[in-house]
């Protein structure tokens, strides 16, 4: 057999077979200490060095670089760890040329008791060549723009990408810098950031910027660009060369996306429908259009009815009736417009109607012409304004949120000579859309905070009277309407024998319930007061009655564990009330209170304290007792309930609140209306997230001059002269007129307490703002109101009395009970 013939390709590292071939790789073996153990032929045919002059050295001394442990130190850990490494490594030959080469690390082994590693190397070479043809070809349909400049910064080559990048022929270019040919294109920032290449040498990779171009100088496009130095040999710059990229629609992405993100932070900032009009018109301009409208339908801005259209709800109107809620345009004063911001407006673009704003798609019209017949003649201000201002461009979008139908808002150019493009109309949307949310969110607040102001303020009193017992005024502070409205109320009644009942109280909680469950409660107080109900009585009906409006009410929570998926508590509508009487015959004041801040009396000489009748519980807790005390208040005295919202307010510090409280009503020299406004504001500079009650009461004494009284004998017999002794009293006041139907009541009420009641009987009369007669006696039993029938000859006092009086009761005392009635005073 022939022996095999060598292939001379594979003797040469150069060959395309050594390209695969690890068999020619110089190789040498390392101690773990860094010292040659082994060098093989090929490793001094590639660096010079024959076996003698480097084993039993340190391998360091062949590398062309700079020491390092750290990164050696990690190689070493890698291969004693079973895996290896490889990496391009300079080396110096012993000649002293540097030169690069692919280096492999194999893992860690031993030879005896010695770590080892074996290490192959072989030179960095060019792979292969290309035929200049191909590259030119490459270069020159390369879909990157590319050009070459020198160090002047003047055109000596660029592809075919970039001249139709820019729309100028190469032979303009070449030979003319970019600013010659590009003024519009930021050329002045594109030439500094080469000229800061050639000086340092470093790239500037991924340059971006907008601008127009004379391939498309109506729209505005975005490149992407990368300047490189060009070095020779000998490392001196001998030009740039830069890349660009058209990218457009990422910019137009990221644009939205930013718009849309910057939008969320300045649109929306308030629940108020007009200013967020406002503040959408304010956001596009100048940054989206040179002039924005916003009109809303009339059904949006009213607090009253449904207040929006729904977009299911049927065919809507021919023409739309809005009103202009917001506006804003890059000239001063907003010329352009036709209608200011609250005018009633119907612009829809021609030729479309209220269907638009209901279902209709965004309308773009890239150019407007005024001299178009529809314009002319449908909108003719507005054609007349787009001659004057150059309006040349116009995107109107439908604003609905919700399934429901909100208005138009139109994006208009004129001094921005680019017209709109679809492109634009995804932004406009996005915009309107963002806005037409932050529109329904505040119409919906408006409309329920509006509802629940209106119902707490019809259910607060209207007018405030104290009789000639009491000189009262009263302040209500609403909360802030980021909190919404609350639950607190206040209320003076009047009561038999010229008493006057005092309650301020505080639902728990905020919005419609706490003003619903708060007229309630109010009501609730009236019907318990009219019963003549002592203040502890009153209460403990009070917390009753909580307790059944807190079942009433649906679950707040239910229980999350398994098995238990239908079990819920009960809502807690708890709120605090204070109640007190106060009688102007005996000056003496009964009072309780549930879970309430005490009162403030500040006595005629000014000096301040705070009774404070027994703590009860909140009402709705149930099973505790109230109680209540009594004091004597100097005619003159000032007496002040209030909502702890009141003390709150400053600093949260209650007991500092109602020292300053104390010390504000101490004043004298105001009357008492401008008294309680001045401490409220005092105390409460800014609005707070709760309501504020304050309700001021001086108090004022009926003398002897207006009351008399008689024992009733137990006798029939007497009646005459209890009776004859009222009429004169009455004549002796001055109302004579009022004698016979005084004679009359007395006479009954008296003929039933000697007939029917226990003795001690008494009569007494007062006069304040009506004349009351009332009837006192020992027993506990009620009286009854009956209808005789035509043949009973008796039956009738009660009923008789009832016609006669202008109202008439009674009410029960530790001794028994009170028969009254009372007569209106004529006037004098």
């Amino acid at each position: 057999m022939d022996a095999p013939r060598e292939d001379p390709d594979a003797r040469t590292s150069t060959g395309p077979r050594a390209l695969l071939d690890a068999s020619s790789d110089a190789a040498a073996v390392v101690s773990g200490g860094g010292v040659v153990l082994g060098w093989t032929r090929a490793a001094q045919d590639l660096l010079g060095h024959p076996a003698a002059e480097i084993v039993g050295g340190p391998a360091a001394r062949l590398l062309a670089m700079p020491g390092d442990p750290v990164r050696v130190a990690g190689v070493v850990a890698r291969c004693r760890a079973g895996m290896g490494w490889s990496g391009l490594i300079p080396v110096r030959h012993r000649d002293g040329r540097r030169i690069d080469v692919d280096l492999r690390v194999s893992a860690a082994f031993r030879i005896g008791a010695d770590e080892c590693f074996l290490l192959s190397a072989r030179e960095r070479r060019q792979q292969w060549e290309v035929d200049r043809s191909v590259l030119d070809g490459f270069l020159t349909r390369s879909p990157i723009g590319m050009a070459v400049m020198d160090t002047q910064l003047r055109y000596i080559w660029l592809n075919d990408t970039l001249e139709r990048f820019g729309g100028v022929p190469r032979e303009q270019r070449l030979g003319r810098r970019l600013s010659e040919l590009l003024p519009g294109l930021q050329a002045e920032t594109i030439e500094g950031l080469m000229r800061k290449v050639l000086d340092t040498g470093v790239p500037v990779t991924d340059y971006e910027y907008v601008g127009w171009s004379w391939a498309d100088p109506h729209r505005r496009r975005a490149y992407s660009t990368s300047f490189f130095p060009l070095v020779a040999a000998d490392d001196s710059i001998t030009g740039v060369c830069y890349m660009v990229s058209d990218v457009t629609e990422r910019w137009h992405a990221r644009r939205l996306l930013a718009l849309v993100n910057e939008a969320g932070t300045c649109i929306g900032t308030t629940l108020d429908v007009l200013r967020t009009a406002q503040e959408l018109a304010d956001f596009a301009v100048p940054r989206f259009a040179d002039f924005v409208v916003v009109d809303l339908l009339e059904t949006v801005l009213s607090t009253e009815g449904h207040g929006a259209w729904l977009t299911d709800a049927g065919p809507a109107p021919a023409k739309p009736v809005m009103r202009r809620a917001g506006m804003n345009s890059v000239r001063e004063g907003c010329p352009e417009a036709v209608a200011q911001v609250g005018d009633r407006v119907d612009f829809v673009p021609p030729p479309h109607d209220a269907h638009l704003i209901v279902d209709g798609e965004p309308i773009l019209i890239p150019v407007l012409d005024p001299s178009d017949e529809l314009w002319a003649t449908e909108q003719p201000e507005r054609a007349a304004s787009m001659r004057e201002f150059g309006l040349h461009s116009l995107i109107t979008v439908p604003m609905r949120a919700r399934n429901t139908a909100l208005g138009l808002t139109t994006f208009i150019r004129s001094l921005n000579p680019v017209s709109f493009q679809p492109d634009d109309v995804l932004v406009a949307r996005e915009l309107v859309a963002r806005a037409a949310l932050c529109v329904d969110n505040a119409r919906r607040y408006t409309r329920e905070h509006t509802a629940a102001v209106t119902l707490q303020r019809s259910l607060l009193p209207q007018a405030l009277s104290g009789g000639t017992a009491l000189e009262v005024a009263s302040s209500y502070l609403p909360a802030d309407p980021s909190g919404g409205v609350g639950g607190d109320w206040f209320d003076v009644i009047p009561l038999s024998g010229a008493r006057v009942g005092l309650v301020v109280g505080d639902v728990v909680g905020h919005g419609i319930t706490a003003a619903a469950t708060m007229g309630r409660l109010r009501t609730a107080v009236q019907t318990l007061a009219d019963m003549e109900m002592p203040p502890d009585e009153l209460l403990a009906h009070l917390d009753d009655l909580v307790l059944r409006l807190s079942e009433e009410q649906p679950g707040v929570g239910v229980a999350e564990t398994a098995g238990a998926a239908d079990q819920s508590t009960t809502a807690f509508l708890g709120a605090t009330c204070l109640y007190a009487v106060y009688d102007p015959v005996t000056r003496r004041c009964t009072m309780a209170r549930a879970g309430h801040p005490p009162p403030v009396v500040v006595a005629p000489d000014g000096q301040v304290s705070f009774p404070e009748p027994p703590a009860g519980p909140p009402l709705g807790l149930g099973g505790i007792g109230f109680e209540s005390c009594e004091i004597e208040l100097a005619e003159n005295t000032l007496l002040g309930l209030y909502t702890d919202g009141l003390v709150h307010a400053a600093d949260h510090d209650v007991e500092r609140g109602m020292s300053r409280l104390g010390d504000l009503l101490s004043r004298r020299d105001l009357d008492l209306g401008t008294l309680c406004s001045t401490v409220v504001g005092r105390l409460v500079p800014r609005p707070q997230p709760d309501d504020i009650a304050l309700l001021l009461a001086r108090t004022h004494a009926l003398g002897a001059e207006h009351v008399v009284s008689w024992d009733v004998p137990v006798d029939p017999a007497a009646v005459a002269d209890i009776r004859a002794r009222a009429t004169r009293q009455v004549a002796a006041w001055g109302f004579e007129e009022l004698a016979m139907t005084t004679e009359l009541i007395v006479s009954e009420l008296v003929t039933n307490a000697i007939r029917y009641a226990d003795p001690p009987i008494r009569l007494r009369l007062l006069r304040d703002s009506r004349l009351t007669c009332e009837v006192s006696d020992a027993s506990s039993t009620a009286p009854r109101l009956r209808h005789a029938r035509s043949m009973d000859e008796g039956g009738r006092g009660l009923f008789l009395v009832a016609q006669l009086a202008h109202r008439w009761g009674a009410r029960y005392t530790a001794d028994g009970k009170i028969i009254w009635a009372e007569q209106e005073v004529p006037f004098t």
